[in-house]
């Protein structure tokens, strides 16, 4: 097993900042790459934002919240996370961007460290192969919101070691996550069986069995469901929906993960969820 202390995160988006926010606050130095300084500085900006939440609920004593943004560093130089024992990529969702981001961090990382992707749909032995350290290359694929969400999705490819899997599970108990193991296929656990739930409620509804509010009922108090699947939707994002869709559909060719033409219609239109203010229910501006 690999004994992780210091952590890297490449990519300071919405789950980039909070797999860091959660590393910071169990305890591991974590450095944060981004490209860009302005994206480093929105990214930092909003974990020092969710931290003080925490705060103001009482569910964080102030002195640990200045602890965990003083084991945070900022950098927008690859070459800073070379002493770390885990690299989290958390980029976007391109397999040529994640393939180059891999080759440079083998180049750059010693021996024992670990690299892992966050991706929820994409191939991780692809990655794995711009790589001399395929045994030490697996997925590790958290939740919104990051600091909130217990369950962290640990990846297996064909060629992930006993070893690798052993100190990603330590890993995700230290943060305070409940591990669930899964092979190397789209969509894992969850999304492989989200996405085919998402895509039949709005087959449902574009047929005109009931409407958006009353599916969204029906499912919140008939399976006790913490919301029902177009809130749901416009939370995850419509664009991110639909593109997770067309990879798992590509690959197991099944048609219950075929994107409905109510989906790409609403993607085309750039009605894109919570994210933009405009999914299926409209979010104004506050």
């Amino acid at each position: 097993m690999v004994e992780i202390r210091k952590v890297g995160i490449c990519g300071s988006g919405l789950m980039g900042s909070g797999i860091a926010q959660a590393c910071a606050s169990s305890g591991f130095e974590t450095t944060v790459y981004e490209v860009s300084r302005a994206a480093l500085d929105k990214g930092f900006a909003g974990i020092r934002s969710s931290l003080d939440k925490f705060v103001e609920k009482g569910k964080l004593a102030a002195a640990d919240r200045d602890a965990a943004l003083a084991r945070l560093k900022p950098s927008a130089a690859l070459e800073d996370l070379a002493g770390c024992d885990l690299v989290i990529e958390a980029v976007v969702e391109n397999m040529d961007v994640k393939r180059a981001l891999f080759g440079r961090l083998d180049g750059l990382l010693a021996p024992h460290a670990v690299i892992c992707s966050n991706t929820s749909s994409l191939c991780v032995i692809e990655m794995a192969a711009a790589t001399k350290r395929v045994d030490r290359v697996a997925g590790l694929h958290f939740f919104n919101p990051v600091p909130i969400m217990r369950l962290v999705e640990v990846v297996r490819t064909i060629e992930t070691s006993d070893a690798t899997i052993a100190s990603l599970t330590a890993f995700a108990e230290r943060l305070g996550k409940r591990a669930v193991h899964a092979k190397d296929t789209p969509g894992f656990v969850v999304n492989r069986l989200l996405v085919p739930y998402l895509l039949y409620a709005i087959r449902v509804y574009d047929e005109g069995l009931a409407s958006m509010e009353d599916i969204d009922e029906g499912m919140k108090l008939g399976c006790g469901y913490p919301m029902g699947p177009f809130t749901l939707l416009d939370f995850v994002g419509l664009d991110t929906t639909y593109y997770i869709a067309e990879i798992m559909f590509d690959e197991f060719k099944d048609p219950m993960f075929a994107p409905p033409p109510l989906l790409k219609r609403m993607v085309l239109a750039g009605r894109y969820g919570r994210k933009n203010g405009k999914g299926f229910y409209e979010y104004p501006a506050s």
